[in-house]
């Protein structure tokens, strides 16, 4: 394992995040973790529906939403609660919605 201290070129990811976008807490910092997180989702859904061999549609039918919120979701373009999330996995593909950071 390769230790910061050892090589003084080599920094934490923790570190790199900081330099770019600042201490947690921060604007910059909260709007990166804000547009990760979004990113994580977006995938764990389209990843999810691809398993479960539905269409953004299909998948809309059977969670009571719009293909269009489907898309955006997936897209990354809007962060709906844990709550609503939840509803959505368990209602498309009989699965609970668990984000850890």
């Amino acid at each position: 394992m390769i230790i910061a201290t050892d090589h003084p070129n080599v920094t934490t990811f923790e570190q790199h995040l900081e330099e770019k976008y600042g201490k947690r807490g921060t604007m910059a910092r909260d709007s990166y973790e804000a547009e990760a997180r979004a990113f994580r989702i977006a995938e764990m859904l389209k990843e999810e529906r691809r398993l479960a061999k539905l269409t953004q549609e299909e998948l809309a039918q059977k969670t009571g939403t719009q293909k269009s919120l489907i898309a955006r979701l997936e897209r990354g373009k809007i962060e709906l609660s844990t709550a609503m999330l939840n509803v959505l996995f368990e209602a498309g593909f009989g699965k609970a919605f668990q984000l850890q950071k």
